[in-house]
């Protein structure tokens, strides 16, 4: 039996991914902080299709030891994709960022990524079907005005997956791996970055898409042999294209 590790899986994004996996018959393992959501989101897959095993695992990825942890609680189970989707944003300038925050959200979309992807990468590098997708941000290639930082934590997203993907495909490797990149996507993303209760981005976004579109962009991105599934931040259309940063391979003389 395989499964597909999704992060951050209580809302947006993540949930509408678990339950687009759940359709195409994915063994899930769905991870984020809040158990009563994880719950809820188990007994939709199980309404979709019964027989799929759902596991939960509830963690706060902004704690950089609970990476580590989630992963040894995993060992157990055959992991065919390990989708990295936690992440959370900040809308402030640089001055008056709350340091607090700021610290939570590098440990979280930098290094509990980064950890996971690593560990991932060493014992599924070499498993034929294996994917990794890291979810970056339209702010990963573009930075945003009052979003400074968010926009780094994404830049470092972006340029650590595609380097991986070179990397990998340079020593032969089967696992595919992927970055998605959604430009104004209608979750909690908002009401996190800016500190509210609620947030309504019909009339106060002017582009966006739902996170179900989202949930679909990732699955066509699933399926390609494309490493980037980007959204326009102009026309906000989605694409498949190849690695965009350039890539440098060392020689010696």
């Amino acid at each position: 039996m395989v499964y597909t590790v999704i992060t951050g899986a209580s809302s947006g994004i993540g949930y509408e991914a678990a339950l687009a996996f759940a359709s195409r018959g994915k063994n899930l393992i769905i991870v984020a902080r809040r158990k009563d959501n994880l719950e809820k989101l188990k007994s939709e897959i199980l309404h979709i299709n019964p027989n799929l095993d759902v596991v939960i695992r509830t963690t706060d990825l902004s704690v950089t030891e609970n990476a580590y942890k989630l992963y040894e609680s995993l060992r157990g189970f055959q992991i065919e994709t390990w989708i990295n989707n936690a992440g959370f944003g900040n809308f402030a300038t640089v001055a008056e960022q709350n340091l607090n925050k700021i610290e939570a959200m590098l440990h979280l979309n930098i290094e509990s990524l980064t950890i996971l992807t690593s560990l991932y990468v060493r014992d599924y590098a070499n498993v034929e079907g294996t994917q990794l997708i890291n979810v970056s941000s339209g702010g990963g290639y573009t930075i945003i005005a009052n979003s400074i930082t968010y926009c780094a934590t994404k830049f470092y997203v972006s340029a650590f997956t595609e380097g991986l993907a070179h990397e990998l495909k340079l020593k032969g490797a089967k696992m595919q791996v992927k970055v998605l990149a959604p430009a104004a996507t209608e979750t909690e993303f908002a009401q996190r970055s800016l500190d509210i209760d609620e947030f309504q981005y019909e009339g106060a976004v002017a582009k966006f898409h739902t996170s179900k579109q989202m949930a679909g962009f990732m699955l066509d991105l699933y399926d390609s042999n494309k490493v980037v599934g980007k959204v326009d931040g102009i026309t906000y259309e989605f694409e498949l294209v190849d690695p965009i940063f350039n890539f440098a391979v060392r020689t010696t003389k």
